[in-house]
């Protein structure tokens, strides 16, 4: 296991990397950054569940996210006091690192995700493929792009947002850690190698994260492993 590649501080696109604060690990900024990002923000008006519920309390995926970073932070700790002190893992880092990297990709796992979760990612599959408002569009796209939509995944979305649409386009979005991506990734295979032989033993649930992060390039989070 090669620790230096799957817990690095490096920030995809950033060409000057920040230097190191010893209050305020890098995996905190990341978290910073998705909480104070308007994509976490907008996440108050999708609802984790339809609730048919006598109160007016609507469970929204905000809280959902919110709830979901609390208990990452603690389970990724205990997993970081395990791997330090049980497993002795040569892991240069303090095992409450752990915990704030799991907390800032759980932070962030729902951002990508249209309302009504799975029915919402069907819903933009079927316009995609009955649509005649974009029948011109369909031909224009290359397969790799109509498959992104053919089979619309929301994780990939959330790549997306964090890693491109947010802050600064086309220069890595909010320029997280290539470790906290690499977390929040959680499927690594394209939308048209879904079901390939070759990537049997992965995730099938399609991430096309290498198409939709612009000019820079992905070779530190690829080597993640």
């Amino acid at each position: 296991m090669d620790w230096g590649k799957l817990i690095t501080e490096e920030r995809i696109c950033r060409e000057k990397q920040y230097d190191k604060q010893p209050h305020r690990p890098p995996w905190q900024t990341d978290s910073d950054r998705i909480t104070f990002s308007s994509a976490f923000r907008r996440l108050q008006d999708k609802t984790q569940v339809f609730p048919l519920s006598s109160s007016d309390y609507v469970r929204t995926r905000l809280t959902h996210s919110l709830e979901v970073a609390a208990v990452g932070k603690t389970l990724g700790s205990r997993i970081g006091f395990l791997l330090k002190d049980d497993l002795k893992a040569p892991l240069d880092r303090h095992p409450l690192e752990i915990g704030q990297i799991v907390s800032a990709a759980t932070l962030s796992h729902d951002i990508g995700n249209p309302p009504f979760g799975h029915s919402g990612e069907n819903s933009i599959r079927s316009w995609f493929e009955t649509s005649r408002a974009i029948e011109k569009l369909r031909d224009e796209l290359t397969p790799n792009q109509r498959a992104d939509f053919e089979d619309y995944e929301g994780n990939a979305q959330g790549f997306r947002v964090l890693a491109r649409l947010q802050m600064n386009k086309d220069k890595g979005g909010m320029q997280l850690t290539a470790t906290t991506l690499a977390a929040f990734t959680k499927y690594p295979t394209q939308s048209r190698a879904k079901g390939i032989e070759s990537h049997s033993g992965k995730a099938q649930k399609n991430s096309a994260f290498s198409r939709l992060t612009g000019n820079c390039s992905l070779k530190s989070l690829a080597g993640q492993g």
